[in-house]
């Protein structure tokens, strides 16, 4: 036994005071100096408020976002279904003058309870109706490769579900000329955005539908592929 009744192996520590102590101190200090700053002036304490309020405002926004454009489409749908009805629709039908953001064909997907107008164009502006064709491709309907882009998670998001639709499910097109019916002729595939070989022209009547992937997000596309059944309207 060691003087004292202390253990060799774990002799008794004396703390002394050395530059760690000075530090911790200089710290406590400072934090000090940051309080008192913050109690006997106000413009930090309203900064505070201001980011707060900042904060909750877009966070609203975020949430409130996606039920406004929802609304917004589904009156611009309720417009462009009369608009679709009419003669004149018919008429820029047949003389291929349908501008872009006006009424061109009627979408439906029975698998997916999917009923939606498809203006002519995919701008952002067009898009706001919720689907919009491709103007360089064919006309729904008709021979070729018709492709229609849709949103998946605002605007009404027609194509929310699309990545459900399986081999032979239907797709039915309403045009002022006439009606047919598509059939899914492969599962859901995804592409890079900037592959435009989906909307190509192709040898025969198909249907091309593209979304964004995955669901809120530009980083890809959604593509499903549909065979038109029986012949071309024209």
């Amino acid at each position: 036994m060691s003087p004292r009744g202390e253990s060799p192996l774990y002799p008794k520590q004396v703390l002394t005071p050395g530059r760690d102590d000075g530090r911790l101190s200089r710290a406590a200090g400072s934090a000090d100096l940051v309080l008192d700053t913050w109690r006997r002036r106000p413009w930090p304490r309203r900064l505070l408020k201001a980011l707060a309020i900042v904060l909750l405002l877009a966070g609203a926004t975020l949430i409130a976002y996606p039920f406004a454009t929802n609304i917004y489409a589904n009156y611009r749908q309720g417009s462009l279904a009369r608009e679709f009805r009419s003669e004149s629709t018919e008429r820029r039908y047949v003389t291929r003058t349908v501008r872009t953001g006006q009424a061109l064909t009627r979408l439906r997907i029975p698998e997916l309870g999917v009923d939606t107008i498809v203006v002519e164009g995919t701008t952002l502006s067009a898009l706001r109706a919720g689907a919009g064709h491709y103007e360089a491709t064919a006309l729904p309907c008709e021979g070729g490769n018709a492709a229609i882009a849709g949103h998946r998670t605002t605007y009404s998001k027609p194509f929310a579900r699309l990545d459900q639709l399986r081999t032979g499910d239907r797709i039915e097109i309403e045009t002022p000329l006439g009606e047919c019916t598509y059939r899914v002729t492969g599962a859901p595939f995804v592409v890079e955005p900037d592959d435009w070989r989906v909307i190509a022209a192709t040898g025969g009547a198909t249907l091309t539908l593209t979304t964004c992937h995955p669901p809120g997000s530009a980083a890809q596309r959604l593509v499903v592929r549909a065979g038109l059944i029986g012949e071309p309207l024209r």
